[in-house]
């Protein structure tokens, strides 16, 4: 059986990544039901010009906004109803994520033998419509028109998270990958002690370890990320590196 979630998520306690990413605006409604929060990610598949997503490729999943508790299900009812199209997922992290979630969805996405890309997907439609508008074109999960904006974007450790579980990996020129500190949050509960949050925080981590090293990305990601736990830190991994640290792959014919 298929384990999404390994064992450390307990009682709502999850490791969460500082935000590096621009926000999304507190404008925009929940995705999910009660307790969902505003900026929760959103699926929809997205139809482009031929070439739009890759060679070959015109019609892809967009994936965007913050990786929240329940983020997982929505990715597996957006893949379950592609009627066995393995649609590459493009990924448009914003906001504060759960990491342990970021992981479960990349798991998915291997096990689905899904690629993943870095991108912005910017809806035709949208053009002239509010963030709220153009937000309940996009709920019900597409398909609509439209193309990548593959620019200024920020790949955060979720978003890394998530990325490696593609088959195949991209991430387009112009973007960058900067990783933060990790923080311990209880959804549950506002406190966690200070012995508790030194606890779990080296349970995940190694989960995280784990987790890259099984999906073939080289373990000095997840050191990186580590060092710059707390105090606002943030180092940028340059381009230069992304293919040595396995988190791109070589394109495919």
């Amino acid at each position: 059986m298929t384990r999404y979630f390994r064992p450390g998520l307990i009682l709502g306690v999850a490791l969460l990544a500082s935000s590096v990413a621009r926000a999304q605006s507190q404008n925009r409604p929940p995705i999910g039901g009660f307790g969902s929060a505003n900026g929760a990610m959103i699926f929809y598949v997205a139809h482009g010009a031929p070439g739009a997503c890759g060679p070959g490729c015109s019609d892809w999943i967009a994936a965007e906004g913050a990786v929240q508790w329940d983020s997982y299900k929505r990715l597996l009812a957006i893949l379950d109803r592609q009627a066995g199209r393995k649609l590459p997922v493009v990924i448009n992290i914003k906001g504060q994520s759960n990491l342990n979630v970021a992981t479960s969805m990349g798991r998915i996405l291997r096990d689905r033998g899904i690629d993943a890309a870095i991108g912005a997907t910017e809806v035709d439609a949208c053009g002239d419509k509010s963030e709220a508008d153009c937000f309940a074109l996009k709920r019900p999960g597409g398909p609509l028109d439209a193309k990548e904006k593959a620019t200024d974007l920020i790949c955060d450790f979720a978003c890394v998270l998530m990325l490696s579980g593609g088959v195949h990996r991209s991430l387009p020129p112009g973007s960058r990958v900067v990783l933060s500190g990790m923080t311990i949050q209880n959804r549950l509960a506002p406190n966690v002690s200070t012995e508790q949050r030194e606890s779990l925080t080296s349970i995940f981590t190694e989960q995280f370890r784990r987790y890259l090293g099984e999906m073939g990305i080289d373990h000095e990601m997840l050191d990186v990320a580590v060092r710059n736990a707390g105090g606002g830190r943030y180092v940028e991994v340059p381009a230069s590196e992304w293919e040595r640290l396995k988190l791109t792959t070589q394109a495919q014919p």
